[in-house]
């Protein structure tokens, strides 16, 4: 076979197909925790549909579900660790800052 012809043939490679990350018995609800935080990243972000593997219903679903749990504070809008680093910090440097004046 000639080589230009090798190179448009696709390969026969078997790939392992993922599960699904929603089971069907799975409820997407505001107080199903346990499922929520797997689609959150840990800035406290909600993480894309293509990172997730989610329909775009399912994906519409988590989201909903997502703000739904901070506004009723069952699930907070940011990652209070990575925020109480950075303000420490910043009081160390505005500390040195004040010293050296």
């Amino acid at each position: 076979m000639d080589k230009s012809k090798r190179l448009f043939l696709k390969s026969k490679r078997s790939f392992r197909r993922r599960l699904p990350p929603i089971q069907s018995g799975d409820r997407i609800d505001y107080r199903n925790m346990s499922l929520i935080s797997r689609f959150i990243s840990e800035q406290g972000k909600i993480l894309s549909r293509r990172v997730n593997r989610l329909t775009l219903k399912q994906q519409r679903l988590i989201t909903i579900a997502i703000k739904q749990a901070r506004i009723l504070s069952s699930l907070t809008f940011l990652n209070n660790e990575k925020q109480f680093e950075r303000s420490e910090s910043t009081t160390r440097t505005t500390a040195l800052r004040t010293r050296n004046k």
